[in-house]
């Protein structure tokens, strides 16, 4: 586990469960959500670089990850719910407010806590997955779409246990080659080798079947690393997590109430050049002046992957300081 000085971790009951976070620093509010498959340490190299800066930087551990509670009922892991979450702990933190930025599915959690109670998040950063606003196909049905005569992975996260299954067989494996697979290198090494879409999982196959395997793992993947967040996997399992995939229907009724409607606080997007999520969001980046009207710099690293904040941390480290700076936090 990469060293980590001067973090103080905390567990307290927020919004009805446990959750669990790790802060550095003092000074105005700095909220990082993380995505799949991920935890508060997702935020390793920010932590310390955001509380050097003047800020009071808080990474949390998602409901269903790591240290916080795991709720049995797959609704309980709805965006409503992860809204709330950031909405009680900003009050647990005896804050006023808050600076919230995303990765993966903590983006579509950090940009619906901008776009629902702005006056609370009044500044939101989305890594990865571009602000999409929900339109008129449900979501699964668009899913089911994007696979066409394979299943896309959401598709395929559906059905409860049938991931799990695959995942839990051999937790290190399966997460070294989700890992790799969705990075920089991976990318480029499953172009190398004419392997098909990462992403899509063929009739009667696992996800696991697409990975890839490098000779030589990223550097920003230390062998510690992963022993870290193999250990977080092992401990709490994969169905909280899954969960939030099979909420998107529910999220998609959820939040009826909010089409057409921008997000109007200060806002900033980072993406990777060979990231499957900023690439299937080409269209939704190019919305940004209609639906992120306060948009302050949309930034796509070249040559990155999927993990922009691990990947590159310098350069997601400078963006997040020059827009903390910039909106005046």
């Amino acid at each position: 586990m990469t060293e980590l000085a001067g973090l103080v971790h905390r567990t307290e009951q927020v919004n009805g469960i446990d959750l669990h976070w790790v802060e550095a620093g003092k000074g105005p509010l700095v909220l990082l959500v993380h995505g799949f498959p991920e935890s508060w340490y997702s935020w390793r190299y920010q932590l310390p670089v955001l509380a050097d800066a003047g800020y009071r930087a808080v990474a949390i551990d998602v409901r269903g990850y790591g240290g916080s509670g795991r709720p049995h009922a797959i609704e309980e892991y709805r965006m409503l719910r992860h809204v709330a979450d950031n909405l009680a702990l900003v009050d647990v933190l005896g804050e006023q407010d808050a600076v919230v930025v995303g990765h993966d599915w903590g983006a579509p959690i950090a940009w619906a806590s901008a776009h629902l109670r702005p006056d609370v998040f009044w500044a939101v950063a989305g890594l990865s997955v571009p602000f999409t606003p929900s339109g008129a196909t449900r979501p699964t049905d668009a899913f089911a779409a994007m696979g066409g005569d394979e299943e896309f992975y959401i598709s395929y996260f559906q059905e409860p246990g049938r991931a799990e299954t695959e995942i839990e067989a051999d937790v290190r494996s399966w997460l070294r080659g989700i890992y790799v697979t969705l990075s920089g290198e991976g990318v480029r090494a499953a172009k190398a080798a004419n392997l098909g879409p990462s992403m899509l999982i063929a009739p009667g196959g696992r996800m696991r079947n697409r990975f890839v395997e490098p000779e030589d793992q990223p550097a920003w993947l230390t062998e510690d690393d992963l022993d870290f967040y193999v250990g977080e996997f092992e401990r709490s399992g994969f169905t909280g997590p899954l969960n939030r995939y099979r909420n998107v229907d529910r999220d998609w009724e959820d939040l009826s109430v909010l089409r057409g409607r921008p997000i109007e606080v200060p806002a900033l997007f980072i993406g990777g050049e060979l990231d499957g999520p900023t690439r299937w969001g080409g269209r939704a980046i190019e919305r940004f002046p209609r639906t992120l009207p306060r948009l302050t710099r949309a930034e796509i690293l070249p040559g990155c992957g999927h993990w922009v904040q691990q990947e590159r941390p310098d350069e997601v480290n400078a963006l997040l300081l020059e827009f903390l700076d910039t909106v005046g936090a």
